[in-house]
């Protein structure tokens, strides 16, 4: 039997919440945690919004995900986030103990595997997941960013 609850029905949830981030003038990056076919969390980034470096649509997902679940460790869940993970998104999930990480485009210039940066021995990582769809709307965000200064 097909499973309708796939990586890319859960990334396309995950760009729904990019393109919330997109219409209040933040960077367009979404993130949704799973759990047992379950989004726990939703998320975008806030990061003007809250005036606060720190408020990646990772960062937003952990918190509301460890409140849903009552603790701070996501071992049996999966971060579904529009663009590869930056070097503190990926330390954050390495003390959340993440089960997996599934990513659409890559950040050639900030995501964590330009680092090397460490994650959590048993986290899985899967990217390029609705990567055309996800580089996109970071494309497009950027494009208007330039053409209205």
């Amino acid at each position: 039997m097909l499973n309708p609850f796939d990586d890319s029905y859960f990334m396309k949830r995950a760009l729904q919440e990019a393109e919330t981030a997109f219409e209040k003038d933040e960077v367009p990056i979404g993130a949704v945690i799973v759990i047992q076919n379950q989004i726990i969390a939703r998320a975008h980034n806030l990061t003007e919004t809250l005036n606060d470096v720190t408020a990646h649509a990772e960062m937003q997902a952990f918190t509301a995900a460890a409140d849903f679940l009552g603790g701070k460790y996501l071992k049996e869940c999966t971060l579904y986030v529009t663009l590869e993970p930056c070097q503190m998104c990926a330390g954050a999930s390495y003390w959340a103990q993440l089960g997996r990480i599934v990513y659409g485009a890559s950040d050639e210039h900030r995501g964590f595997k330009h680092y090397n940066t460490q994650l959590h021995p048993k986290t899985r990582v899967l990217g390029g997941i609705l990567e055309e769809e996800c580089s996109e709307i970071i494309k497009r965000f950027f494009i208007q960013k330039r053409n209205l200064n």
